[in-house]
């Protein structure tokens, strides 16, 4: 009995030295797995956007987006921007296929030219529809779509966000890293800084606005990235989240983007 409690009172002590003794690295990488964790089930949902592009004189344009959403098992999700205002825009879609170790595949089907366009995997650093956007910013944020690093814990408006360093795992990113605040609570990615190829601050996008659907997931109702570099920013607006509304693999084909819907 008595060396029964030695082995207890040893396994005390041992525990919390184990978890003192992570590295920053390790930590970074459980924080990325945990919140791709609290967001599965989802399955699929669409919305509606408003984009509004600002220059650096403080000119705007606004565009009117629909968004669909599908969770894939195994990979990373798929996701469908159908552009429904203004006139020179209307009837663009793009589709993203987002993977994890492979680069996202993408196309871009432009009705003006009556044809689908497929984005280069060394052209997705590109500005998306002319806003501050890149198009590697569209797929879904996969875990091995980067390397972490743990940095620090803070405050970030009613929230305790962990701040962490990815670098992103594809070679032809248009980042050397990212600094991502996420709360701790429910794992909303509150903020992120992007870094260009001279670890230069290019871009601050800041997520806000929060609400949650089917009483566990959250979704942000505006997201506002601006580019340090040029003086633009583009804010999305979020509104009339739904999911699982029935969307299935055959709504995402890229060989459908040419029809009506």
């Amino acid at each position: 009995m008595c060396n029964l409690k030695i082995a207890l009172l040893l396994a005390l002590v041992t525990i919390p030295a184990a978890v003192a003794a992570q590295s920053p690295e390790q930590k970074g990488l459980e924080i990325a797995r945990a919140a791709k964790a609290y967001d599965r089930g989802f399955t699929d949902f669409t919305a509606n956007m408003v984009m509004t592009l600002k220059n650096r004189s403080g000119e705007t344009s606004r565009r009117l987006i629909r968004i669909r959403s599908l969770e894939v098992e195994g990979d990373g999700d798929k996701s469908l921007s159908i552009f429904d205002e203004p006139a020179d825009v209307k009837g663009t879609k793009m589709l993203t296929y987002s993977h994890g170790l492979e680069p996202d595949d993408q196309w871009l089907y432009l009705p003006a030219l009556k044809r689908v366009k497929r984005i280069s995997s060394r052209n997705k650093s590109g500005p998306f529809m002319g806003s501050t956007f890149a198009f590697e910013d569209l797929g879904s944020q996969e875990v091995e779509k980067y390397t972490y690093r743990y940095l620090r814990e803070e405050s970030c408006g009613d929230w305790t966000c962990h701040v962490i360093e990815r670098y992103p795992a594809y070679e032809f990113s248009g980042y050397t890293r990212q600094v991502v605040w996420i709360d701790s609570e429910a794992y909303r990615l509150v903020k992120a800084e992007f870094y260009d190829r001279k670890k230069t601050l290019l871009k601050t996008l800041e997520a806000g606005a929060f609400e949650q659907y089917l009483g566990h997931y959250w979704r942000p109702g505006t997201m506002n990235m601006v580019n340090h570099q040029t003086g633009k920013s583009t804010l999305l607006e979020w509104t009339d989240y739904r999911f699982k509304t029935g969307l299935t693999e055959s709504d995402f084909r890229s060989q459908t983007l040419m029809r009506n819907d």
